[in-house]
């Protein structure tokens, strides 16, 4: 019978067979009735009666039956204490606070266990105020009561409120050191933590592994497991999470060996078949640059959850296997994992690894189908990713739909506006932001120096940096001196960027002096450039980047035997240059060309396209700006190896790819030469098509005749 079947403990404390039948035809709320008021020889026990109670109510909130437990609890004559605390627990677990309330008031008596119960139980429905309220309402209180509304404090992130409740504590067990020890390392207060960590008359394993995995998460590994190995030496034995968690430190510190050694001991003591614990071993041999022992790892592993497989998923991606880790995205969805906010984040980080727009866009349909398209960090990686495949519209869009932002999301926006040359755009976020009461970092103002160094705004970018230099606590670091130089640089300010320089508080590193002749070239000043560049050398002797910047100057300058002299140079130190190409991905395939290449399968159309162009551009009135032909050979040489530079072979190879008026997107490794970015803005308007193009400095975005960029990159 059903009956029998929900509560066959109750049936069988009868010994009359009649009591079934009786519970069968009557109901329960019937035969209750009669156990109460009935003198049949088994309920003549009180000590009996009162466990089949609890048997019952406990059964129905378990199977969280809460109004029929209810039910039986009304039909009780005299519920005890024990009873009243369950039915109480059951309401807060329900988030049914003000019924636990209200049953809590009615009680007779209260102890201090049913006190403790709906103080926690208040907390666990988020009521913090009626928790404390309820504390210093108490008659009496023992350790559990303070370590509860210590907890409940840390729970809402009032440290310094629990600071002082700890403090005043008459006596504490070990949970509750444990309890302030994990609030101070979720509030970054690593010092303090550390600080009551040591003044522990008795620490547990749970006490190490707070503390062990407090420091990790600071950004101090190495002392995470010298923690470690002193727990190891006092003699407490870890657990599965200790080890998980020395194994992360070993991760961040790239400590192969000591790390192999704690997955021995993972295997030893059999927690390798735990998930978090193959978890932590992927992200370690991941992090240590062996993914192929990830992969192994996990392909062992006998219990693959979602954690599991967006580890290995991550561990793709930190190795640069972007397309591995997308692999890895779908054939979990094809075995009927559903993805986390921390899959997808992952995914659409390798999405824009890849440039992969449209695989970025249905990774994205795919989060809005489970819901977790407005988690914050989903669309932070969205912003980025957007932004990253040079749809900036869209990063746009997805951050003014997010229902709460935090400062990434803020900076994402920031950035990828000054990275497309929409710098006005940028600034008008930072306005945003600072209304929000949202304070600025050290990336959100290199993210400010960009746009203004993009959009030729000298006089908001020199304001940016006596704000940041004098009206924030943020440190001033090499990167905002290089954004900088870049800015007055970038403006034709050469004398007053190299001035600013050298009475920089911090010696120049060669980002410094490269940004500097990097305007050199742009502008043909070769004094200046020359001093560049000897600092440069002097820094990075064997670095390309500066003899080509200089050499391309004295080409320009056409001063062929200093070019012959550079090269000279180059050849006996063993320097290389850098080989400039430019590729466009299509359906998930990435299409790469250098300069000349004849070696794409569309070779023909592709070269039969760009010559068709560059008659219609010579209609237009083009004329090839031979000073980017850096090499000393005939002019009509010269105009045949401008037509042909990588990203003209792309965009070409794009035109007969890609249907009519769908937006081109070329990416370059090096900077776009001025000659091609005059020829490309006309293109645009020939061919009738956005075409945007992203080499090393920005991205370009080209529409019938015009660049976002107005000629200023």
């Amino acid at each position: 019978m059903k009956t029998m079947r929900i509560f066959p403990a109750f049936i069988r404390s009868f010994k009359c067979p009649s009591i079934a039948s009786i519970i069968s035809y009557y109901g329960f709320s019937l035969i209750v009735k009669r156990m109460a008021y009935s003198s049949m020889a088994v309920m003549n026990s009180t000590k009996l009666g009162t466990s089949v109670w609890n048997s019952v109510i406990r059964n129905h909130l378990r199977s969280e039956k809460l109004d029929e437990a209810r039910l039986v609890f009304d039909e009780i004559p005299s519920p005890n204490i024990y009873l009243f605390t369950m039915m109480i627990a059951g309401y807060s677990r329900s988030n049914r606070l003000e019924e636990a309330l209200q049953l809590f008031y009615e009680m007779p008596v209260r102890d201090i266990v049913s006190w403790n119960s709906l103080m926690k139980g208040c907390l666990d429905c988020g009521n913090l105020y009626m928790a404390r309220k309820l504390f210093y309402e108490m008659p009496e209180r023992n350790v559990i009561s303070w370590t509860t509304i210590i907890n409940g404090f840390l729970q809402f992130e009032r440290i310094e409120m629990a600071e002082v409740l700890f403090h005043k504590m008459p006596s504490k067990d070990t949970a509750a050191w444990n309890s302030m020890i994990f609030g101070y390392c979720s509030k970054d207060r690593i010092n303090d933590a550390l600080r009551l960590f040591k003044r522990m008359p008795f620490r547990n394993v749970i006490s190490w592994t707070t503390m062990i995995s407090g420091m990790d998460r600071h950004g101090e590994s190495a002392e995470a497991l010298s923690l470690f190995q002193q727990m190891l030496d006092s003699g407490v034995i870890p657990t599965s999470s200790t080890f998980c968690c020395a194994l992360t430190a070993c991760a961040n510190l790239s400590a192969f060996n000591q790390g192999i050694q704690l997955h021995a001991h993972l295997v030893k003591l059999g927690y390798v078949f735990d998930a978090f614990a193959s978890t932590s071993v992927i992200t370690f041999y991941a992090n240590c640059g062996k993914i192929e022992k990830s992969s192994k790892i996990f392909q062992e592993n006998l219990h693959i959850n979602v954690v599991t497989w967006t580890a290995l998923l991550t561990g793709y991606g930190l190795n640069d296997k972007h397309e591995d880790a997308l692999y890895v995205f779908y054939n979990m969805i094809r075995v009927g994992i559903l993805p986390n906010q921390s899959t997808f984040t992952s995914a659409l980080n390798s999405c824009s690894g890849l440039e992969a727009l449209d695989s970025g866009k249905e990774i994205h349909g795919r989060a809005v189908k489970l819901g977790l398209d407005d988690d914050v960090f989903v669309s932070n990686s969205l912003i980025v990713m957007y932004s990253k495949c040079g749809d900036i519209h869209d990063a746009i869009t997805v951050f003014n739909d997010m229902s709460s932002r935090n400062i990434v999301s803020w900076n994402s926006i920031i950035v990828g506006c000054a990275q497309h040359g929409c710098g006005v755009l940028a600034l008008e976020f930072f306005d945003w932001m600072v209304n929000a009461k949202v304070q600025p970092d050290e990336i959100t103002f290199v993210g400010l120096f960009t746009a203004c160094s993009h959009s030729r705004m000298l006089d908001r970018g020199r304001k940016f940096f006596e704000l940041l230099n004098r009206g924030t606590s943020i440190e001033v670091k090499s990167e905002h001196y290089v954004c900088m130089v870049d800015i007055l640089g970038r403006s034709g300010k050469l004398e007053e960027a190299e001035e600013f320089i050298e009475k920089m508080p911090v010696k120049a590193n060669s980002m410094v002096w490269l940004a500097l002749l990097s305007a050199c070239r742009v502008y043909h000043n070769l004094e200046v450039g020359k001093r560049a560049a000897e600092h440069l050398f002097d820094l990075e002797p064997h670095s390309s980047a500066g003899y080509i910047l200089l050499s391309n100057l004295y080409a320009s300058a056409g001063r062929w035997n200093d070019v012959s002299q550079i090269r000279g140079m180059m050849n006996q130190r063993g320097i290389v240059k850098q080989t400039g190409y430019s590729w466009v991905t299509l359906k998930g395939s990435k299409h790469r060309f250098v300069c000349g290449d004849r070696s794409h399968p569309l070779s023909e159309k592709i070269y039969q396209r760009l010559d068709l162009l560059g008659a219609k551009l010579k209609e237009l009135g083009y004329v090839p700006d031979q000073s980017f032909a850096l090499h000393d050979v005939e002019h009509e040489q010269k105009d045949v190896m401008l037509s042909f530079h990588c990203e003209r072979l792309a965009i070409g190879f794009a035109l007969v790819s890609t249907v009519e008026g769908s937006t081109i997107r070329v990416m370059k490794n090096l900077r776009v030469c001025g000659d091609c970015h005059s020829a490309i803005k006309l293109i645009a308007k020939i061919v009738g098509r956005e075409i945007i193009v992203r080499d090393s400095s920005r991205f370009h975005h080209f529409r019938d005749g015009n660049c976002s960029c107005g000629d200023y990159w």
